[in-house]
C-alpha cells in the first residue's frame, strides 16, 4: 500500500514514524500546491492529512484513494459527503489532546492573572536589581480561587477543564447542548453563563449554530471584569466585536489559541487589541500529545487494513 502522509505542523523531527512505515510505502509531504499534491497522491491508496483539504476534485484526480485519515479530531478539511460518494473511509483521532488543551487553558489564564510574562520581562530588564525592597509589584495580580468559571461545551476537553478549575477553587458553571448525566457542576443557560462568568472558556465545535457565538450582543451580557478563553476554534468569535469590547474596556481580557483565519493575517484586529493574549494554535503540540496523535492515527489505518475500521467519521 502506498500512503501519502502530510507532516505539516506535525513534527519538527521529534516524532517516531516507524510504526507507520511498517504499513506500506510512505510518501511524506509538507506544503504543496494542489497540482503537486494530485501528482504525489495519484498512485496512493491512503492519505493522512492535517490541514490539507480533501474535496471532490482531489478524489476525482486521485481515484485510487480509499482511505482518508486525519491527524486531528476535527475533520472540517474533509468533504465527508464527497468521500461517501467515492466510497472512501474517513477516520479521525478523538480525545488525543484533552490533557494538553486543558493545560493550555490554565497556562494562558495563569499568565493573564499572574502577569507572569510582564514580571519575567521586568526582571530581565533589570528592574529587580534596581528595587529598594525585596519585591515590587507594579502589575496587579489576581487569584483563580473563588472565580466563577463558565464552560461552554462539555466534551472531553470541557470536562477536563472543569476538573482543573474546580481544583483551583473556582465555582464551575456548565452550558452544553446535551445535558450530561450526573454532572457534578451547576448547569445553566447560555445567557446565565454569559452573565455569571468571571472566566468564559469555549470548548465546542465550530458549526453553523456556533459560528460567531461570541459577538457584540453576547459580549454585552458579560461582566466588564470577565476574561474570554478560546482554545477551540477561531470562528466561534466575531473578532472585530471582541476587539472593540477589549479596546473600549467592555471586557477585561481575552486568552486565545486560535483565530478565524490561520496563519493570522496582519490586519486581524485582535493582534493589537488591549489585554489580548494570543498563542499560535499550539495547545495541542506538546511532544507527548503529538506522539499520542501519531499512535492513534497509525492504529486507525492498521484497523482499516485489517477490515475493521475504527474512529470512522460518518
Amino acid at each position: 500500500m502506498k500512503i501519502a502522509v502530510n507532516t505539516s505542523a506535525l513534527t519538527k523531527g521529534d516524532l517516531d514514524f516507524s510504526e507507520l512505515e511498517k504499513l506500506g510505502e510512505i510518501k511524506y509531504f509538507g506544503e504543496l500546491g494542489r497540482d503537486e499534491l494530485y501528482a504525489l497522491a495519484a498512485d496512493c491508496e491512503a492519505i493522512i492529512v492535517n490541514k490539507v483539504e480533501i474535496d471532490g476534485e482531489f478524489l476525482t484526480r486521485c481515484p485510487r484513494i480509499k482511505y482518508v485519515g486525519t491527524f486531528a479530531t476535527g475533520y472540517n478539511v474533509v468533504d465527508i459527503e464527497e468521500c461517501r460518494k467515492h466510497g472512501v473511509t474517513v477516520c479521525n483521532v478523538p480525545d488525543y489532546s484533552t490533557r494538553a488543551v486543558s493545560q493550555h487553558v490554565f497556562a494562558l489564564l495563569l499568565n493573564f492573572y499572574g502577569c507572569v510574562d510582564k514580571y519575567t520581562r521586568s526582571v530581565a530588564g533589570g528592574d529587580w536589581i534596581k528595587s529598594k525592597t525585596f519585591c515590587y509589584f507594579p502589575f496587579e495580580t489576581h487569584e483563580l480561587y473563588g472565580k466563577t468559571f463558565g464552560i461552554y461545551g462539555y466534551g472531553n476537553i470541557g470536562r477536563a477543564t472543569a476538573k482543573i478549575a474546580d481544583a483551583f477553587g473556582a465555582r464551575v458553571l456548565i452550558c452544553t447542548r446535551t445535558p450530561p448525566q450526573n454532572c457534578p457542576y451547576e448547569m445553566v443557560s447560555f445567557d446565565e453563563l454569559l452573565r455569571e462568568s468571571d472566566i468564559l472558556s469555549l470548548h465546542c465545535p465550530l458549526t453553523g449554530q456556533t459560528a460567531k457565538l461570541i459577538n457584540k450582543q453576547t459580549l454585552s451580557l458579560m461582566k466588564k471584569s470577565a476574561v474570554l478563553v478560546n482554545t477551540a476554534r477561531g470562528g466561534l468569535v466575531d473578532e472585530p466585536a471582541l476587539a472593540d469590547a477589549l479596546n473600549s474596556g467592555r471586557l477585561a481580557g481575552a486568552c486565545l489559541d486560535t483565530v478565524a483565519v490561520e496563519p493570522m493575517r496582519a490586519d486581524n484586529p485582535l493582534r493589537t487589541a488591549k489585554n489580548c493574549y494570543i498563542t499560535p494554535h499550539i495547545a495541542w503540540v506538546a511532544a507527548e500529545t503529538r506522539q499520542r496523535l501519531m499512535g492513534i492515527a497509525v492504529d486507525n489505518l492498521k484497523a482499516y487494513i485489517n477490515g475493521k475500521p475504527q474512529n470512522v467519521v460518518s
